[in-house]
C-alpha cells in the first residue's frame, strides 16, 4: 500500500481556553455526501484534554465549519477522567450511536492512570457520559494503566483492541505498552483476550490508539508506535485473517514523515475510514498533533498482505 499525503487540513486556531491547542485523534463521522464532522481532542494551558470538531468536505478538502467550543470536556477532581478524554471510535449499540474513549488521570505520580471510558453522542454534535464510570478498568491482566480503544461490531460479537502498560520502562528507556483484545456479547460486559500485536524491544514497543478495519481480505490495523531507539511515533500496519493472530507488517504501511514541516519529526494517531471507493488516513504530526490534523489518500487500495 501507499498513501498520498494531501496535507494539512485544519490548523488550530482556537479561542476557547479548553482546545487553546493540539487537535489529536481525530475521528471521522459522516454526515451526509461528501461532508463529515471530524472530532479531534484539544488540551488547555494545563494540558487537560476536551472534545470539539470541524466539519469538512473530503472532496472539495475545505473546512465548512470550525467549531472550536469543546463539546465534552474532562471532569471534576474526584473523576476517573479528571485531566481530560481522548478519542477512541464510534460505534453502535442498538440504536445508540456511542464513542469509545481514553480517560486521563494523574495523582501522586509522575505517571497517569489510563482508563477506558464510554460517552454518548447526541444529535451528532453533543457528548454525554454514557456511563459515569470506567466501561473497562485496571485488573490482575492490566494493572499499570489503560488507552486507546478501538470498538467494531462483526460477526455477532463486539471486539474491542485497546493499549495497555506492561512497564514504565524497558532497557533502552522506552515504555512498554502494547495493544491488547477483548470481546463482548452485549457490548458491556468485555472479556479480554491478551496482547494482540506482538512487541518487540528495540523495533517496536510502545504501541498507541489502534485502527481496524475489515474486508474481504481480513483484518487491517493502523497504529503509533515508538521503537525504543529514540525515534518519535511513526504510524505502523498489521494485518490478520481472524482479528486474534496478527502479523506486524511496518514496511507495507507506506506513509512515514515528510522531509520538512508539520509531520517532519512525528506522525501518530490514525484514523482509517473509507469514502466512495476511496480510502482515506487521518493522522496527527509533530508534538501529537499541536497545530492540527492532517489527511492521506491511499493509493492502492486493493492489496493482500501475503
Amino acid at each position: 500500500m501507499k498513501w498520498t499525503k494531501i496535507g494539512q487540513i485544519y490548523q488550530v486556531t482556537s479561542n476557547y481556553p479548553e482546545t487553546i491547542s493540539h487537535a489529536s485523534n481525530p475521528v471521522a463521522l459522516h454526515l451526509r455526501g461528501d461532508i463529515y464532522r471530524i472530532f479531534y481532542n484539544g488540551r488547555n494551558v494545563h494540558n487537560k484534554s476536551s472534545i470539539s470538531f470541524v466539519d469538512f468536505d473530503i472532496v472539495q478538502n475545505v473546512i465548512l465549519r470550525d467549531h472550536q467550543r469543546p463539546v465534552f470536556t474532562f471532569g471534576s477532581d474526584s473523576s476517573f477522567y479528571s485531566h481530560g478524554i481522548s478519542l477512541g471510535n464510534f460505534w453502535k449499540l442498538g440504536d445508540l450511536s456511542l464513542l469509545s474513549v481514553m480517560s486521563w488521570r494523574f495523582e501522586d505520580s509522575e505517571y497517569w492512570n489510563g482508563q477506558i471510558g464510554l460517552l454518548r453522542l447526541v444529535n451528532r454534535s453533543n457528548l454525554v457520559l454514557y456511563l459515569n464510570k470506567p466501561l473497562v478498568t485496571n485488573d490482575d491482566q492490566d494493572d499499570i494503566s489503560l488507552s486507546y480503544p478501538f470498538v467494531i461490531y462483526d460477526s455477532g460479537v463486539y471486539k474491542m483492541w485497546y493499549g495497555s502498560t506492561i512497564s514504565w520502562s524497558s532497557e533502552n528507556g522506552e515504555m512498554i505498552h502494547v495493544i491488547k483484545y477483548a470481546i463482548s456479547s452485549n457490548g458491556m460486559d468485555w472479556v479480554k483476550m491478551g496482547i494482540a500485536i506482538p512487541y518487540e524491544i528495540g523495533t517496536a514497543q510502545a504501541f498507541s490508539r489502534p485502527c481496524v478495519l475489515v474486508d474481504k481480505y481480513g483484518y487491517h490495523m493502523w497504529y503509533s508506535y515508538r521503537s525504543g531507539t529514540g525515534l518519535k511515533y511513526r504510524i505502523g500496519y498489521a494485518y490478520s485473517l481472524d482479528g486474534l493472530n496478527w502479523k506486524r507488517e511496518h514496511s507495507l504501511v507506506g506513509i512515514d514523515i515528510s522531509a520538512s514541516g508539520w509531520d517532519s519529526e512525528m506522525i501518530c494517531y490514525p484514523f482509517v475510514f473509507n469514502h466512495n471507493e476511496h480510502r482515506y488516513m487521518l493522522y496527527n504530526g509533530n508534538e501529537f498533533g499541536r497545530t492540527g490534523f492532517g489527511l492521506a489518500i491511499m493509493e492502492n487500495e486493493t492489496h493482500r498482505v501475503q
